[in-house]
């Protein structure tokens, strides 16, 4: 029978092991009545990788919290429209904003930078790859980030990426080629201890992240086993003695397979005699794990900039409703994330289309800040010492 203390999160690898006792040691036989052996092993605490499979794996793929945060940021940041303007005039047909539409063939805008901010969310980098034919520039791919690998100069820049797919490497420039060809864009978030590569929010969660997927794993465990903790069989015979090797293991197979698992709870435990059932539980302080649960899942959407409102986390009356959530959620984390990524498109594609070019979003097309918006037309529409020229500048246009 297994231990009821047999943490559900824990795993044996990356851990040291408790040597398993002998059974004859284990059922410790004392003068004319046998007791029996508690075990719980105290190992520390183990924690999940920081790799970009790793997070893929047990956050985004796995933790409920952490996708939907993801999918928040990926989704808004990603619907927010461009605009593309040359000096001070906007340039509403103008090729980047075209390519910026449909980077490839398969994928459409939204799509395409959905993806590099779930690169960014998940690795802290992303990778853009330039597609031109001649010297022309037709469509925009990205990288997965765990097939990119830096390559550093002697100087301790970065010369070069290589690319790994398929069985093949490809080794991709990180400056404008001799005959103008673009370089790899890469985009990537601050890292304090990495000149090369960004540390990704996740990361920062971790072990959030794991005490989330763990409490889950243990309740789903819980009600694996009649949604209570084990107990002990005590064997306490008046006339003294031990079980036999096969009645311990007779009584071990018939408990494993009689009466654990959902279907059996309930099911009545029929006892020979000298055997007597001993229950252990918890209190419900120990218990807790809701709260830690909710704990756990606001430190996720706090790492993500995601107000814990906005995902349903109880506990948490930061903003007065919900719109003022959904306001600080643009304001903090969309816009700013959106403002790099402009920026660093604008450099970038400079290259192709001249330094002129600069890339904004639309904010005007952003339902998450109309209200503001509304309020700044009505302040600018009433300041009779403005032009129209120079009102039109102060919104925007």
């Amino acid at each position: 029978m297994k231990s009821p203390f047999r943490r559900a999160w824990f795993s044996t690898r990356g851990r040291q092991t408790v040597p398993e006792i002998p059974k004859t040691e284990a059922k410790m036989a004392q003068g004319s009545a046998a007791g029996f052996a508690l075990l719980s092993g105290e190992g520390a605490a183990h924690w999940s990788g920081r790799s970009y499979a790793a997070l893929s794996r047990i956050g985004f793929m796995r933790n409920p919290v952490a996708y939907r945060a993801m999918r928040m940021i990926a989704e808004a940041a990603a619907a927010v429209p461009w605009l593309a303007y040359e000096g001070r005039s906007e340039a509403t047909e103008h090729p980047a904003l075209v390519l910026l539409a449909r980077p490839n063939t398969r994928q459409g805008g939204p799509d395409f930078f959905e993806a590099l901010y779930g690169h960014l969310l998940l690795s802290g980098n992303a990778y853009v790859e330039p597609l031109l034919i001649g010297a022309s520039l037709r469509e925009l791919h990205l990288l997965r980030p765990d097939r990119v690998s830096v390559v550093e100069g002697r100087d301790g820049w970065i010369a070069a990426y290589d690319y790994r797919a398929g069985g093949t490497t490809r080794r991709l420039p990180a400056e404008v080629a001799d005959d103008g060809s673009l370089s790899l864009m890469h985009l990537k978030l601050f890292h304090p201890l990495d000149d090369h590569s960004g540390f990704p929010p996740l990361g920062a969660a971790g072990a959030a992240l794991d005490l989330s997927n763990a409490a889950a794993a243990w309740n789903k465990a819980l009600l694996d086993n009649s949604a209570r903790p084990s107990g002990a069989l005590v064997y306490q015979p008046k006339d003294g003695g031990n079980l036999s090797a096969d009645q311990y293991e007779r009584l071990k197979e018939e408990l494993e397979a009689g009466y654990s698992g959902a279907v059996n709870a309930g099911r009545p435990l029929l006892l020979e005699g000298g055997l007597d059932w001993k229950s252990m539980g918890l209190s419900p302080k120990d218990m807790d794990f809701i709260e830690a649960r909710n704990g756990a899942a606001r430190d996720i959407a706090l790492a993500f900039g995601v107000p814990p409102m906005l995902i349903g986390i109880p506990g948490d009356n930061t903003y007065a409703n919900y719109q003022e959530a959904n306001r600080a959620f643009y304001r903090l984390t969309v816009l700013p994330l959106i403002a790099r990524t402009a920026a660093s498109f604008t450099a970038w594609l400079s290259q192709a289309y001249g330094d002129g070019l600069r890339l904004e979003p639309d904010l005007d097309r952003i339902a998450g800040l109309s209200a503001e918006r509304e309020a700044l037309w009505a302040r600018v529409g009433a300041a009779a010492f403005l032009s129209d020229e120079e009102k039109r500048e102060a919104v925007g246009y």
